[in-house]
Parts: C-alpha cells; sequence; structure tokens
C-alpha cells in the first residue's frame, strides 16, 4: 500500500488509466485531499464504492503527529512524530508577504557541516514524500492559514533525497494539489553538483539556494565536509548552468560564524567570486547552541560585511532574525526530545 499523500497527479492518473478508469479520477481524489481536506476515502461523494474499495486496498491516508509546539513573535517550530518514531522539525515565518514554511527532507544529515545542529545527529533515513507533504498540511491545518512559501531547508540535505524532492515538489506545486506556485518554492543545498546539473534540467522553475557559508576552498572545506568533493569552482560552474536553464536568480546563503569567515578580505573574495553571476547573498546571523564551539559575528561585523558586498555592486540581504524563545537552530528542538544533549 501506499501513502495517498505521496502520489503525484501524473502517477495517480496512470494508476486509473491502468485500473481501466478515466484519469480525471485522479483530479476529483486531488481536490477531495487538498481542498476538502477529507481524510478518508468514504467521504469522497462523488467517487462509486466498487473503487472506493479499490482505492483502499492500494492506498492509505498516513499520518505525522504534531508533539511539540514553541511560539514567538511571527514564528512558530513544530516537532513531529513519524509513524516509526523518528522526529523532524519544521518552522513557520509570518511575513509581510505571506507565510513561509521551512521543511525537513532528512531524519538526520550526512553532510556533517560542522557548525550545524542538524548534522551532529547522523541520518536515520530519507523522509518519503508524502511526510514531506505532511508538514505541510498539518501545520497548515493549525495555524487556520495558507501557506503561501515552502523552503526546504530544515533538517537534511534535500539532493541527498532527490527523487522524493522532485515528487514533493509536483504534489504542492500542483494546481489541484497544495498549489504552491513554483516562484515561492525554494531548494538549498550544501553543494552536490552533479543534482544541480540534473535539477537544471527538470525545468521545475523553482528556486535555488547555495549554502555556501565560505568565499574560498581552503576555509570552505574546514567547515564543511562536502567541499572536499565539490570544489567551489564547480558549484559556481553548476549554479551558471542552472541559471541559464531557467533563467531563476539563485540565493547564496552565508553564516557569519566569529572569526572564522567574517572579515574583509572575506567579504571582498566573496564579491568577487559571484560577481556578473544573476544571484543574491542572504548573510546569516549564526544560531548559537550548546553543543558546538561556533560563535555568531557581532552586529557590527555583519553590517561591515554587508556593507562591503554593496560597495561591490552585489545583491545582498541580511535574514530578519525571528523570536528568540524558540530553539533558533535547525535541528536544535529534536535534539533536546532526543536525549542527544
Amino acid at each position: 500500500m501506499q501513502n495517498i499523500y505521496g502520489i503525484t497527479k501524473t502517477n495517480l492518473e496512470e494508476y486509473f488509466i491502468n485500473n481501466n478508469e478515466k484519469k480525471f479520477r485522479a483530479t476529483q481524489i486531488y481536490e477531495w485531499i487538498y481542498r476538502k481536506n477529507v481524510k478518508s476515502f468514504d467521504e469522497m461523494s462523488n467517487i462509486n464504492k466498487d473503487l472506493i474499495n479499490k482505492l483502499k486496498k492500494d492506498f492509505y491516508f498516513g499520518n505525522i503527529d504534531i508533539i511539540k509546539k514553541q511560539e514567538d513573535k511571527l514564528v512558530k517550530k513544530y516537532l513531529f512524530s513519524l509513524s516509526d518514531g523518528n522526529k523532524i522539525e519544521s518552522v513557520v515565518m509570518y511575513h509581510d508577504y505571506g507565510i513561509s514554511i521551512c521543511i525537513s527532507s532528512q531524519i538526520g544529515c550526512n553532510m556533517g557541516c560542522a557548525f550545524c545542529e542538524s548534522g551532529r545527529l547522523k541520518k536515520v533515513r530519507n523522509l518519503q514524500t508524502s511526510e514531506m507533504v505532511l508538514q505541510v498540511l498539518k501545520v497548515q491545518n493549525d495555524i487556520k492559514e495558507r501557506i503561501s512559501h515552502i523552503v526546504i531547508m530544515g533538517i537534511g540535505e534535500p539532493f541527498d533525497n532527490y527523487n522524493n524532492l522532485l515528487d514533493f515538489i509536483k504534489i504542492v506545486n500542483n494546481p489541484y494539489g497544495i498549489e504552491i506556485g513554483s516562484r515561492h518554492i525554494t531548494v538549498s543545498t550544501s553543494g552536490i553538483v552533479p543534482k544541480i546539473y540534473d535539477f537544471a534540467d527538470q525545468n521545475l522553475g523553482v528556486n535555488l539556494a547555495i549554502s555556501l557559508h565560505a568565499p574560498n576552498d581552503l576555509l570552505r572545506s574546514k567547515i564543511m565536509k562536502i567541499n572536499k568533493v565539490y570544489k567551489i569552482d564547480d558549484i559556481i560552474k553548476a549554479v551558471k548552468y542552472y541559471i541559464s536553464k531557467t533563467n531563476r536568480r539563485v540565493t547564496f546563503e552565508y553564516i557569519m560564524l566569529d572569526g572564522i569567515n567574517d572579515n574583509k578580505e572575506n567579504a571582498i573574495e566573496l564579491a568577487k567570486l559571484i560577481k556578473g553571476i544573476n544571484s543574491y547573498v542572504n548573510i546569516i546571523p549564526y544560531n548559537e547552541t550548546n553543543n558546538l564551539e561556533f560563535k555568531r559575528s557581532s552586529t557590527l561585523k555583519i553590517s561591515k560585511f554587508y556593507d562591503i558586498l554593496k560597495k561591490e555592486n552585489i545583491n545582498v540581504t541580511i535574514r530578519k532574525e525571528f523570536g528568540s524563545k524558540v530553539s533558533g537552530a535547525c535541528g536544535q528542538l529534536r535534539a533536546e526530545n532526543q536525549g542527544g544533549v
């Protein structure tokens, strides 16, 4: 049996065709699930009984449970329990342009970035497509408002769960599904270069964010293990290909670590690296945790770094910081509830 929340509309159409049914049945099912929010095939009044019985044999309505929620001004952080007892996180943020959710794509992470709380708890498994979709649905149901933007930037490396990621995007982007516009979906990667090329060829039209965090290989390799496999030059070439194929601007994420990557020379080198690329830099003040030795750059250092990039005509923003009453670092809430701290 397959979790109904994990099947794309195209695959559902194929299912109906293979069972001698009209493919418009897939549209009906999608509308019941994602528009009318039903939790049972028996509630689908325009589907005949024989087909309902067939659907019950082949699909089930899976679930994930909210077991903890932290709230502060303009932010809510959710801890979910999955059917196998594992736990994942999502974060909801309220912006002037809408409501965004940052979802997880894996249980734990194998990328091993030195500054990342998620990486302390190693990868257990990939999330199923349905478990990614349900993060969005459960939060929408909890807040009683529509999510307008999705960022796949929570626990895990999305490109390390590639096929499930693609199906997730197709489901949430489908006009009969959750109906999030492609320009409102962002995938963040630490830089798995072959997947960047393949993702560009998928022509999904979504946004790509690169967790860069350093302007040269020597520094990046010290804080991000993946850089020992995929160097910065390889990432830049892949980014240029992505832009040429999608005509979408790419984000370079840059976490400011005190005394590590936040000096004037780093800023100048970063500007030189990305100059001329259709991109912008998202400067991220670091969320300190008790488990890692890295410290947050001072507000003054962040401001100076920003000013240097601006002077070099680089598009740059400083990520808005939300409430301090939630366990801010990605993976921190899960760690606190795993006995891992």
